[in-house]
């Protein structure tokens, strides 16, 4: 209770959720005697894949025995889990007390919600100098406020789409404005480029940083991975191959994710792993709704001996992603979709293919989600599309057959709400 209030005295500070400007950060940092300055993190920018690539970096660091401060956003069940500090997510208690610290330095000066809660996380990190920080950044890199970092260990580009694009101008609304936004501000360290989904976008990434003075890794031209009918896949880069063996994640993207990751600790030299770290890291990545199997609880009650899976993509690259898995699986898909109301519900829908049953429902707690009736409503052409009010009623509603997979996605708000109702 005291860290919900907390909470919501901290959202209201500020008229706007999000208002891009490095002012006010910087101005309360610099109260906390600039804690930003005094750690070692990794940055890793993206429209999707930046999640999953911490993940897998987190659990192959732990393997060496490094511990690490890990900053994400948003939550999906609570707010603790945005901090992560020497390898342990802060209680209510410790959470409440570095707020509360944070919002007596801040003395009440405007600041996002967001800003204030990453100012918050580079203070308490700041105790930590010797731990590795895997930084998540926001909505776009250049103005968000994660980017006041004067020197960082390495910049991950994950892979970059059009996504939040009710942020830009109407004009300014592109996949290359996108790109500068995310990669035109990254320190000159180490630069680690995932996959990306066409050679166009790879281009423009180069384009856009070929005056940073970086080393630069590109995935296909310094390291790759080849995916094996057996159990374990093969990485390689310019200091050799490692066979090793499936994750424990499911998707075909997740592959690409952990090759990143992979490709992003051997390259900085303050990280110091082998093989074996690598080898056991990735077959225990901890991965919160990105194709998570749901396999105990109410909501899997209801689906018996089917498979149930949550996951959180919520744009037109997660949502082709998604499908790939899912057109690898050869069973029946059923999708429970609800969404954002700013998102483009029937081009995220277009990726789906060979799709039973579409069942829409609402998201509870979200103010600015798509009701589900209007979401279906909106993807009328589709077959088989119904509402149903809420997921249990959705589940239960759904015609499953023997071996058939039920697929609840479209948003990382009902991602948590899933997660919490099971």
């Amino acid at each position: 209770m005291k860290l919900q209030k907390i909470v919501s005295r901290l959202q209201k500070l500020h008229p706007k959720e999000i208002d891009l400007s490095l002012d006010r950060i910087l101005n309360l940092c610099k109260k906390l005697d600039n804690p930003q300055d005094k750690i070692k993190a990794i940055s890793v920018v993206g429209t999707n894949g930046k999640y999953s690539t911490i993940q897998a970096m987190y659990a192959i660091l732990k393997e060496a025995k490094i511990n690490c401060n890990i900053y994400t956003s948003p939550h999906i069940k609570k707010i603790n889990e945005r901090f992560v500090l020497n390898n342990k997510e802060l209680s209510d208690n410790e959470l409440s007390n570095l707020l509360e610290q944070v919002e007596k330095v801040n003395d009440n000066q405007p600041i996002t919600f967001f800003e204030i809660l990453t100012a918050a996380y580079f203070y308490k990190s700041a105790e930590y100098p010797n731990n590795i920080n895997l930084i998540e950044t926001g909505l776009f890199h250049r103005f968000d406020a994660t980017n006041i970092l004067n020197q960082n260990l390495a910049s991950v580009v994950t892979s970059i789409g059009l996504d939040h694009l009710d942020w830009l101008p109407k004009k300014e609304q592109t996949i290359e404005k996108i790109i500068f936004e995310k990669t035109s501000k990254l320190q000159n360290s180490n630069i680690i480029v995932a996959k990306q989904s066409s050679n166009e976008i790879s281009e423009q990434i180069k384009k856009t940083i070929k005056d940073n003075r970086s080393n630069k890794l590109f995935f296909n031209e310094d390291y790759n991975y080849s995916d094996s009918e057996n159990s374990f896949f093969y990485y390689e880069d310019m200091s050799g191959g490692i066979k090793l063996p499936r994750p424990n994640v499911n998707g075909q993207f997740q592959l690409e994710n952990i090759s990143t990751a992979i490709a992003t600790l051997r390259l900085v030299k303050e990280i110091n792993i082998n093989d074996e770290h690598i080898k056991n890291g990735v077959t225990k990545i901890e991965s919160i709704a990105r194709l998570q199997e749901i396999t105990e609880g109410k909501l899997k009650d209801l689906v018996k001996k089917n498979r149930l899976l949550v996951d959180g993509s919520h744009n037109p690259l997660g949502a082709k992603v998604l499908n790939d898995y899912l057109e690898s699986l050869n069973c029946n898909k059923h999708i429970i979709l609800g969404m954002m109301a700013n998102k483009d519900h029937q081009e995220y829908m277009s990726y789906f293919k060979e799709i039973a049953t579409l069942t829409t429902v609402d998201i509870p707690n979200q103010p600015n989600s798509i009701g589900g009736r209007d979401l279906k409503n909106k993807l009328i052409d589709l077959e088989n599309v119904q509402y149903k009010e809420n997921i249990f009623e959705a589940i239960k509603s759904i015609p499953v057959k023997k071996n058939d997979l039920i697929l609840i996605t479209g948003s990382l708000y009902l991602a948590g709400e899933v997660l919490n109702l099971n």
